[in-house]
């Protein structure tokens, strides 16, 4: 066997072994995606049940919000609001509706298309099992997801304050 003869088996014999590599890592990657497709929305919203009764736990947030240095911007009963499109829903949600105006400026001074998840919004509802939850961003998260300023105003101060306000409202 002449030497051009063995450097075309050697070549033979590695295609094989580059295409099954070349699948794995197509294979790989789009397992990775689907996983961290299906996992993200879990992720990014945090769902904690509440100490208190529905009423209760709504309360509870409308003190602790201003206690905390934030303002309760508004407070969206969702029942009623679909009742006034003819539309019935069962169980209750509302929608308490926070913002802190310090935070607020120094995120929009440098971010301003976040402005969309503002204010932020913490739901109080109930579920089928007849409990009381909260679910509110994940703020840790999603400044991760942003990075720069708003990283650092929604990953520590915004986050350290939701800790506060829901302290002894949510379990843990």
């Amino acid at each position: 066997m002449n030497e051009k003869e063995s450097q075309h088996d050697k070549a033979q014999g590695r295609r094989p072994f580059l295409l099954g590599a070349l699948l794995g890592v197509a294979v790989g990657a789009v397992l990775c995606a689907a996983v961290i497709l299906g996992a993200m929305p879990k992720m990014m919203i945090a769902t904690q049940e509440s100490r208190l009764g529905f009423d209760e736990t709504v309360d509870a947030l409308e003190r602790a919000i201003p206690a905390h240095g934030w303002v309760v911007s508004s407070v969206l009963d969702m029942n009623q609001s679909m009742a006034k499109h003819n539309v019935q829903f069962g169980p209750r949600v509302k929608l308490v509706k926070l913002c802190n105006p310090e935070h607020a400026k120094s995120v929009l001074t440098t971010d301003r298309y976040v402005s969309t998840l503002m204010p932020c919004t913490m739901a109080v509802w109930e579920g089928d099992d007849g409990k009381v939850y909260l679910s509110r961003m994940n703020m840790p998260l999603m400044a991760k997801l942003f990075g720069g300023n708003i990283a650092r105003v929604m990953g520590g101060n915004v986050a350290r304050d939701e800790r506060a306000i829901l302290s002894g409202i949510v379990r843990d």
